[in-house]
């Protein structure tokens, strides 16, 4: 049986915290969400301003990242690329930038969606929250 490292609500909080810094610090009104690795919302937050929208595509985007174990920008790629069969794909609804899985040795905890700007400027601020815990 192999051990598995697993978020724990304080990293989920430093996450949380560093991400909303981020935005702040640019003036960006967004929604951070942070999931599990099985795609389970842990924490979400809206930041005044931001489009209440943006408050389901943040977890969609962050449950895509984790459920495939990468940025969810690969999917929109793909998409964008003329792969358009790719919008049937189950379980998979936030096929946007702004999605970054959180990966240690390997394996995914999860990972931190982001909507409410750019959708460059959404994965900044999600791996802004990453960093934050040393990933």
């Amino acid at each position: 049986m192999k051990s598995k490292p697993v978020l724990q609500l304080s990293d989920v909080k430093l996450i949380a915290a560093a991400a909303e810094a981020e935005a702040l610090k640019n003036n960006w009104a967004v929604s951070i969400a942070i999931v599990d690795d099985g795609g389970h919302l842990l924490w979400q937050q809206r930041l005044d301003g931001v489009a209440p929208i943006s408050a389901q595509i943040a977890p969609a985007k962050a449950r895509t990242a984790a459920l495939g174990c990468r940025e969810s920008r690969i999917y929109e790629e793909m998409i964008n690329g003329g792969r358009v069969s790719f919008l049937s794909a189950p379980g998979l609804e936030g096929l946007l930038e702004g999605g970054v899985p959180i990966m240690k040795d390997g394996q995914c905890l999860g990972a931190v969606g982001v909507s409410g700007v750019k959708s460059s400027e959404d994965a900044q601020i999600a791996r802004a929250g990453i960093a934050a815990i040393g990933l």
